[in-house]
């Protein structure tokens, strides 16, 4: 990356050795000549930096989502082993009772995240699915009203996904890291007839309340989420998105 932006400065700044030539010998004809050439030579070797330039933005981005999926899926494995080994254990025991209890359990944390994969919008639907193999000190649970699908809604869906990713960010950088119980942080996601609420509940301490508030505040400024109270608090953060039209 470096290298590339240094060879696209070195491209612009031999420009100045022609240009000093027109400057030089200003009756002569060759000068011209070169300038052209040479520009047209710089042009071509600006293009290519910009491609390799975006080849390799490409390639970093491609192997951090396989990253993130293939954390996600051991995550989810992992869960799965776990599960499969307590109802195992509640079988062998024959305890009935406790395996019915344990599969409701399962069957509704499957319908937590199918309702997240339903979101629509892919880069808040694999940051919400990915969120416990970025950190073990905070906890996310997402509550979705129903079945809420943010393509279908007449909103900035992009600017709300990237404001939701901002705003849980900042908690995850902006608590107190703290021994035993991870922090807690739920957000509830809900719609109406005419607006998208959004709803942050965060149980945990934080390193600097008041420079928490003033970021949280800056990113809300032209965000399609508005606060719908004039008095923010990170104990409890109430958002809403009108809908258009």
């Amino acid at each position: 990356m470096k290298r590339v932006g240094s060879a696209k400065l070195y491209v612009s700044v031999s420009l100045l050795l022609p240009a000093a030539c027109l400057f030089i010998w200003r009756t002569a004809w060759w000068p011209i000549v070169v300038f052209v050439v040479w520009s047209a030579i710089t042009i071509v070797l600006w293009m290519y930096s910009e491609r390799k330039e975006q080849r390799d933005r490409q390639a970093r981005l491609g192997h951090a989502l396989q990253t993130s999926a293939i954390r996600t899926l051991n995550h989810h494995r992992h869960d799965w082993m776990n599960d499969l080994q307590v109802l195992y254990g509640y079988i062998r025991m024959n305890k009935q009772d406790k395996a019915v209890q344990y599969v409701e359990g399962i069957r509704e944390r499957m319908i937590a995240e199918s309702r997240i994969a339903k979101l629509g919008v892919p880069s808040l639907v694999t940051y919400l699915q990915s969120f416990r193999t970025m950190t073990h000190s905070l906890q996310l649970h997402v509550v979705i009203d129903g079945e809420l699908d943010l393509e279908e809604l007449p909103i900035d869906k992009n600017g709300v996904a990237e404001t939701l990713i901002d705003l849980m960010n900042m908690y995850r950088f902006g608590m107190k890291q703290r021994t035993g119980e991870p922090a807690k942080l739920t957000l509830q996601l809900a719609r109406d007839d005419k607006s998208l609420h959004a709803v942050f509940f965060y149980d945990g301490e934080w390193n600097d309340i008041d420079d928490a508030l003033h970021k949280i505040k800056q990113r809300l400024r032209n965000s399609p989420l508005q606060p719908i109270s004039s008095e923010q608090s990170l104990a409890e953060l109430p958002l809403k998105a009108e809908l258009r039209g």
